[in-house]
């Protein structure tokens, strides 16, 4: 096995410096992306790519330039579907795996709730993210690329 790229959907996502830290730790390249309305003046030493703020312009970034092995971070379920068909190992920054047994449930309760929205009725919203999710995703992405390196 390769050593993967790790794409990060980036425009707000709460995990990037602990990918930044991982990826480091296992000499992975993580490669952020984000629109321009989110560009920062202070990248570190992660590798940043910008992209117009269109609405799909990130996930078609990360879809063109991803290869089956590699390793993406959304929370677009979407984005995670069409990857997941790509052979791309796909985690949620609050540290879900997803995978193909699953994605179509996903998708369904999303567009179930799009479809509410267009009729008036709106849920609560997300979650908060917590420590306990944050925990959970080191965990995920450390596990995913320890497994690249020979570790498990």
């Amino acid at each position: 096995m390769g050593i993967p790229d790790l794409f990060v959907d980036a425009d707000s996502c709460p995990v990037q410096q602990e990918i930044v830290e991982i990826a480091a730790s296992f000499s992975v390249e993580a490669i952020f992306i984000a629109s321009y309305n989110h560009v920062k003046r202070d990248n570190g030493h992660a590798v940043w790519k910008y992209v117009d703020a269109g609405k799909e312009a990130v996930d078609l970034y990360i879809m063109n330039h991803v290869k089956k092995g590699d390793i993406a971070v959304t929370q677009d379920i979407g984005l995670a579907s069409t990857l997941l068909g790509m052979g791309v190992y796909v985690l949620s920054p609050r540290g879900t795996l997803f995978e193909e047994k699953d994605i179509d449930t996903a998708l369904d309760l999303r567009y179930l709730s799009a479809k509410a929205r267009r009729r008036g009725v709106y849920g609560k919203g997300p979650k908060p993210y917590t420590d306990e999710d944050r925990s959970r995703f080191v965990h995920q992405l450390t596990n995913i690329l320890s497994k690249f390196a020979g570790i498990r």
